[in-house]
């Protein structure tokens, strides 16, 4: 009896014990609380970009890439049928500003500059593209034969881009342009193209790497498939779509250099019509006849600016890792 007075005693108990600063819920707001927990949850939605061609940056330089296609391939749509950029030239009319009559004004022959700012697009924009197709069918097979096969191979693919990466591209074309007295559209082509490839070649070994150590290329290696079959029919598919956007890019860097080159006196020559022409031919009347300057450029640099945005739209559509 006494040891279990004694246990009492000593046992604390938790009557009379209250937390020093209580907790208290604002009126209404515990209510409110258990409303929101009883909502029944829906899982996150994701979010719904849409089909790239309806994307704002797509839409803009799709168009303008389109147009300016269009332009190059046929100028008399734009220009009017049965246009030619030396009809109906009259030299006392040379230099003259922008008219009703003549909206892009007269240029240093007498022609009509609207006519001529037209039929340039046709030059710039086929460099562009012929000379950016030729890197891309040189980068995609000789990136898949160093990325896949490794070993010699790699080495001396790779020991080549290295060598044309030792020369300056823009000054590298100057070299080989200079050997050609005459200098055509394909002439310019010929020496762009001829630098052009190195980093596509870069790029698609890359990306080649990447796709080779995966499942079904292994499964093909142990089925006994040859591999060029695994090239064909799994490697250089698998692999494009960077380097396909990557040359995207490149297009509008191409329209430069051959304005650029034409600009200095060592791309296109005459009876050639360029946008680089215009602006050489340009640079005497800058003051005078400001118009001759103004317009081929404006051109050009929408074009530029176009294919610029347009690949960019790709590569965020196709590749997002390649930002």
């Amino acid at each position: 009896m006494s040891h279990n007075s004694e246990t009492n005693q000593h046992t604390p108990t938790l009557e009379g014990l209250e937390p020093t600063n209580p907790i208290t819920v604002p009126s209404g707001l515990g209510d409110a609380v258990e409303s929101v927990a009883l909502m029944p949850r829906t899982p996150g939605k994701k979010i719904n970009r849409g089909p790239v061609w309806l994307k704002p940056r797509f839409v803009i330089s799709g168009s303008i890439v389109a147009i300016m296609l269009l332009m190059a391939a046929f100028p008399q749509l734009f220009a009017g049928f049965g246009s030619d950029p030396t009809a109906n030239c009259d030299i006392m009319k040379t230099n003259q500003a922008p008219s009703a009559e003549h909206i892009f004004g007269i240029d240093i022959q007498g022609c009509d500059y609207y006519t001529n700012v037209i039929y340039g697009a046709r030059a710039s924009i086929m460099v562009g593209i012929i000379v950016t197709a030729i890197s891309f069918v040189i980068s995609a097979i000789l990136g898949s034969l160093a990325g896949y096969f490794g070993g010699w191979v790699d080495t001396l693919i790779s020991r080549a881009c290295d060598m044309a990466f030792g020369l300056p591209f823009i000054l590298a074309a100057i070299v080989v342009l200079q050997l050609f007295s005459e200098r055509t559209v394909w002439t310019v082509i010929f020496a762009l193209a001829l630098f052009s490839w190195p980093g596509g070649v870069r790029f698609m070994r890359s990306s080649v790497m990447e796709v080779r150590n995966r499942e079904y290329v292994q499964a093909s290696k142990l089925l006994g498939a040859s591999n060029t079959r695994i090239i064909r029919r799994h490697i250089i598919p698998n692999s494009l779509t960077p380097l396909l956007v990557l040359q995207t890019l490149g297009i509008g860097g191409v329209i430069s250099a051959e304005a650029g080159l034409t600009f200095i006196g060592i791309g296109l020559t005459p009876p050639s019509v360029s946008w680089g022409l215009q602006l050489a031919a340009a640079r005497e009347y800058i003051s005078a006849a400001p118009h001759l300057l103004i317009f081929p450029a404006i051109f050009l640099t929408i074009t530029v600016l176009g294919f610029v945005l347009f690949g960019e739209a790709m590569r965020d559509e196709f590749d997002p890792k390649g930002k």
